[in-house]
């Protein structure tokens, strides 16, 4: 039997490879859909890209460094804080991106659903995630980092290798808040709350504009939990150079990396559970 010239096998055939496709390459098509749901509100972001930056370093740069006479680690204070700026905007990029982002996939268009009653695979569509917020924090990233050049706040062109440590914090905190977003079935606030006790709490905590060492005892745990004080410390040792010892270089980096992979494992296990439920 045919129809319109082609036989019932071969369209069967077809069938079988496309799905043999998205089975292999799902990934990467769930993250197209979601790079193309991104450039609804796209030219937002690209003037959050350079808008942002340009007001931090105009208000540090002429503002706050103009005030303080003496260097800090050896630099001027705008050089210090730049490897912290430039981590924060990664995370704080890639928190909004894990939040009522992700929260919509699981509840208010439930497309992530729609994804899974096809071949693809609910860590697939996980993978996606990550990739869509990764294709929203590099790009910042690098923004953030020319108008970083533009101010002079960068010693040297391996200073360029802080692109690395702050996107890394950025994937930390995506794969940490898809995890937990994933998680809720009704909003409450969570996503706010995120945002207001965790992510500003951490930029304020995390020796972003002052050494952590300056602040009481009883505050400077908060750092050393925090990925954020990580990024930044392994941040001003590629930039600058800041002295410190080669252990503690490598904890910023395996703290960053475990964190990365309990999130990325976490969020993927969830979106597999509620998925498939």
């Amino acid at each position: 039997m045919t129809v319109t010239g082609t036989s019932e096998v071969d369209y069967r055939a077809e069938a079988l490879e496309a799905g043999a496709r998205v089975r292999r390459f799902g990934s990467w098509y769930a993250a197209e859909h979601r790079l193309r749901s991104m450039r609804a509100f796209g030219l937002t972001l690209v003037l959050l890209a350079f808008a942002n930056p340009l007001l931090y370093l105009l208000s540090l740069g002429l503002g706050l460094a103009s005030l303080i006479s003496s260097d800090v680690n050896g630099v001027s204070y705008l050089t210090f804080v730049a490897p912290a700026l430039l981590a924060s905007a990664a995370l704080t990029g890639a928190a909004e991106e894990s939040t009522y982002p992700v929260l919509t996939g699981f509840k208010f268009n439930a497309v992530f659903f729609s994804m899974a009653a096809s071949p693809l695979a609910p860590k697939q569509i996980a993978n996606a995630v990550f990739v869509g917020t990764a294709a929203r924090v590099v790009p910042t990233v690098v923004v953030y980092y020319g108008i970083l050049v533009l101010f002079q706040a960068v010693p040297s062109p391996f200073s360029a290798l802080t692109i690395l440590s702050a996107s890394l914090v950025g994937m930390v905190a995506a794969a940490l808040v898809t995890w937990y977003t994933a998680t809720v079935t009704e909003d409450k606030g969570q996503m706010a709350v995120i945002m207001r006790f965790i992510i500003m709490p951490m930029f304020l905590f995390s020796g972003t504009f002052f050494p952590l060492a300056q602040l009481p005892l009883y505050l400077q745990w908060i750092g050393w939990i925090s990925p954020l004080w990580h990024a930044s410390e392994l941040g001003r040792v590629l930039s600058y150079g800041m002295a410190e010892p080669a252990w503690l270089t490598a904890t910023h980096v395996a703290v960053l990396v475990v964190l990365l992979v309990i999130g990325w494992v976490g969020a993927r296990r969830v979106f597999h559970r509620r998925l498939t439920a």
